[in-house]
């Protein structure tokens, strides 16, 4: 106990608290953090060992990015209630961060994810895969939406879900596969946005879970119909039923430039004919 009672140097005090002793000195300065003593013959600082605890609730809060005007007020109304209120708002906000990286994380596996795709991939394979339930919010389109309208719709659920960037998305299109039976091969209907982490509730459509046809078409759209052919053709001899919607999304967009080059990943639900 005696020896926590003796006074230690500026530069003692800044490294026990993995410092730089001029933040010591800045926040002497505005009156922050005083020293226990100063040395009235050379105007040393010197710190007491009992002050470590108060020095470390200032440099989490500052770890925290809490301002220097909010620590200011509440060392001068520090009390148990009043950190509490602080920590519990703090440890919402890192939630908060805490889920955007996680969401960031996610939509990197699926970058990742689709350049092994590109890398491996056979265009004109088509093959069956399965897939986990996936929560996907939707906006309501028709042949008359204008391209603007579009981006303006997208841009909206952007916002009401508090995306602060597209990346941290994936979108695509869906089409209804009585209208590809049809043969209205541009009636889509909905255009989808997958945020990672989004829950189940009002409003959200459920992508099902089970096995999928999985095709990829490259180029102009204009021959997209052909690809949806080959599909039918090959659901048939598999002896596969589709249903619901095929989803569509583009999987090289951040590495190509020409439309020819642009390929576009198909996914539609599939169950085996009953015997």
């Amino acid at each position: 106990m005696e020896e926590k009672s003796k006074l230690l140097t500026i530069g003692q005090f800044a490294a026990l608290h993995g410092i730089n002793k001029k933040t010591l000195m800045w926040y002497d300065e505005i009156g922050l953090f005083k020293p226990a003593a100063v040395n009235p013959e050379n105007g040393y600082r010197c710190y007491s060992y009992h002050q470590s605890p108060i020095l470390e609730t200032i440099l989490l809060l500052r770890e925290l990015d809490v301002s220097i005007t909010e620590i200011q007020e509440f060392m001068r109304h520090r009390c148990a209630q009043n950190m509490k209120t602080l920590l519990e708002e703090k440890i919402t906000d890192l939630d908060l961060q805490i889920m955007h990286l996680q969401a960031v994380r996610k939509t990197l596996q699926n970058h990742c994810q689709s350049m092994e795709t590109l890398l491996t991939m056979d265009l004109s394979e088509i093959s069956i895969v399965e897939k986990e339930e996936r929560c996907l919010v939707t906006v309501d389109i028709d042949s008359e939406t204008t391209f603007e309208k579009e981006v303006e719709l997208i841009t909206a659920e952007t916002a009401r879900y508090r995306l602060g960037r597209l990346h941290d998305a994936s979108y695509g299109s869906m089409i209804p596969v009585s209208s590809l039976r049809s043969g209205n091969f541009d009636d889509y209907t909905k255009l989808f946005i997958e945020i990672p982490f989004l829950e189940k509730k009002k409003g959200i459509h459920i992508q099902p879970k089970g096995s999928y046809i999985r095709a990829f078409h490259k180029g102009s759209f204009d021959r997209i119909p052909q690809r949806y052919h080959a599909i039918f053709d090959f659901a048939h001899r598999q002896g596969l039923v589709l249903s619901g919607f095929s989803y569509e999304k583009g999987i090289n967009e951040t590495v190509v430039d020409c439309v020819d080059d642009y390929i576009v990943q198909i996914e539609i639900p599939v169950s085996f004919f009953e015997a």
